[in-house]
C-alpha cells in the first residue's frame, strides 16, 4: 500500500477553503485545516491552529505537521479576506492589512514549507487567487493587488522549483456564494465619510454582494483542486466561476484596453 499523502490547507473553516479540505479527505489525504476556528466538518480533517500573518504562528505549524507526518505534499493557500473602498479613502495600514492576510500569508506557508519539498524533490502548492488578480476592480483596488501579488509571486516560484519536481499551480475563482469574503469584507477607513465617492462605491458594493450571493458553489473549485491533481503535468492557471466572469480575463487579453475598461466601469456603476 501506498503511504497516506499529508495535505495543508489554510483557511479551512468555511468555504472555499472547507470545501477544498473535504474533498481532499475524499481523496484519502491526511488533512490538516488550518485556520482560527475549528472547521465544522463530518469528515475527518485534523484541525491545525494557525495565524498566516504570523511569522511564528505558521513556522510551528508546519514543524508540527513534519514532525506528526514527515512530509507535507500538498499545500492550498486559501486564507485571505477583503477590504473594499475608493483607493483614495484607503490607509496605508488598510494596505498593510490587506497585504499580510492575503499576500504575505501566502508566502509566509510556501516558504516554510519549501525545504521539505525541495529536499523530497516532490510536492505541490496551489495558491487560490482571484479573476480580481487579473484585472482590477472598481473600489476592490486592495484586494485586486493583493491577489495580482500573488500571481506574479506564483509565476516566479513556479519556475523555481520545476527543477525540483515542486509543482506549483493557481486557481482563480470568480464570485463564489458561501464564502466568508462577503461577511467578513471590511471597508476602507474613509469609505464612510468621502462623500465624492459615497454613491459609486455603495452601489458597486451592491453589485458585488449580489454576484457573491449568486456565485458558484465553493465545491466547484473543489472540483477544480481534483482535477489539479488528477494531472501529472498542471498548467499555471485554473480560472473557475460563471462563464461570463471567466471570460472578462480571456476579453482582456483581446479588447483595447478603452473597450475593456468601458465594459468595467458600466457592469459596476462607474461611469
Amino acid at each position: 500500500m501506498k503511504p497516506q499523502l499529508t495535505a495543508l490547507v489554510t483557511g479551512a473553516s468555511f468555504g472555499i477553503g472547507l470545501a477544498c479540505a473535504e474533498e481532499l479527505a475524499d481523496l484519502g489525504y491526511h488533512v490538516f485545516g488550518a485556520s482560527r476556528t475549528s472547521p465544522a466538518s463530518q469528515r475527518p480533517i485534523e484541525w491545525l491552529a494557525m495565524d498566516v500573518t504570523s511569522d511564528e504562528s505558521v513556522s510551528s505549524g508546519i514543524t508540527r505537521i513534519i514532525e506528526l507526518r514527515g512530509s507535507i505534499d500538498l499545500v492550498l493557500n486559501n486564507a485571505g479576506y477583503a477590504i473594499a473602498g475608493a483607493i483614495e479613502d484607503s490607509t496605508v495600514v488598510d494596505a498593510r492589512e490587506q497585504f499580510e492576510t492575503n499576500f504575505f500569508g501566502v508566502y509566509r506557508v510556501c516558504r516554510s514549507v519549501l525545504p521539505n519539498m525541495r529536499a523530497r524533490r516532490s510536492g505541490l502548492i496551489v495558491n487560490i487567487s482571484s479573476l480580481g488578480g487579473l484585472f482590477g476592480l472598481p473600489f476592490q483596488g486592495l484586494y485586486s493587488a493583493s491577489k495580482f501579488a500573488v500571481e506574479g509571486y506564483t509565476e516566479t516560484l513556479r519556475l523555481e522549483m520545476r527543477p525540483f519536481g515542486v509543482r506549483v499551480v493557481l486557481i482563480e475563482p470568480g464570485d463564489v456564494r458561501n464564502t466568508a469574503i462577503t461577511r467578513t469584507r471590511r471597508h476602507a477607513s474613509g469609505s464612510k465619510d468621502n462623500a465624492a465617492y459615497r454613491d459609486s462605491f455603495l452601489g458597486a458594493l451592491r453589485i458585488i454582494e449580489k454576484e457573491e450571493r449568486n456565485g458558484t458553489a465553493p465545491e466547484k473549485v473543489a472540483a477544480t483542486l481534483r482535477h489539479v491533481l488528477s494531472q501529472r503535468n498542471p498548467r499555471l492557471r485554473y480560472t473557475v466561476g460563471h462563464l461570463s466572469q471567466r471570460s472578462a480575463a480571456f476579453a482582456k487579453r483581446f479588447l483595447s484596453w478603452r473597450l475593456f475598461e468601458k465594459i468595467i466601469s458600466y457592469h459596476y456603476g462607474v461611469r
